[in-house]
């Protein structure tokens, strides 16, 4: 479980999926013959929003013992430190950020066909940004070397630890240092809440 506080929680679905469909390359958390591991990787959060997928290399270990494990993908958005100097009065060094957790059943799967519509729906959500977009074109043998993922979501955790446990103004001024110093998307995320 994610510790959060009340004035830190989100809890409204549609803010959650936005969050997991803008933010997908998160650690997914599982255990292998009885140790806890994570592995980072790139998730795609299906069209109905009941599952994330995703693909790990067959060498990685994780792949092996997942199978019906209930895992832990976790989610982070922008985060930067915030220094107490930038309060109107008195507080703490902390740390502003946004995460979801999202907990869930996992299948394996190898079916090529299915692993090869996973890569190119995954390449195609971050390829879209860019000005000469890859067109999908590899050997179909080279599918042998993933595994794929469709892990079931069973519950969402959302923290977005934005100052809000501050006044307005200390919020307002904690917006402005961390865009001032570069972290935009996050002063941006602050901003919607005011």
């Amino acid at each position: 479980m994610m510790y959060t506080p009340p004035h830190f929680e989100v809890t409204a679905t549609a803010e959650l999926f936005s969050f997991i469909a803008a933010n997908g390359f998160g650690q997914l958390v599982s255990t292998v013959a009885g140790r806890i591991v994570s592995t980072h990787i790139p998730f795609l959060l299906s069209a109905d929003r009941t599952h994330l997928l995703a693909h790990v290399a067959r060498q990685n270990p994780q792949h092996v013992d997942i199978g019906d494990q209930e895992v832990l993908v976790s989610l982070q958005g922008p985060h930067a430190y915030v220094s107490p100097s930038w309060y109107s009065s008195p507080g703490v060094p902390t740390w502003n950020y946004q995460a979801v957790h999202i907990y869930g059943s996992c299948k394996v799967f190898t079916d090529p066909q299915r692993l090869r519509v996973l890569v190119e729906d995954l390449s195609a959500q971050y390829e879209n940004a860019m000005a000469e977009p890859w067109q999908p074109s590899y050997k179909p043998a080279m599918l042998t070397a993933i595994v794929g993922l469709e892990i079931t979501i069973k519950e969402l955790q959302g923290k977005f630890k934005l100052s809000q446990n501050r006044s307005l103004a200390d919020q307002q001024a904690v917006a402005q240092e961390l865009e001032n110093r570069g972290a935009v998307a996050l002063a941006t995320a602050m901003r919607r809440l005011q």
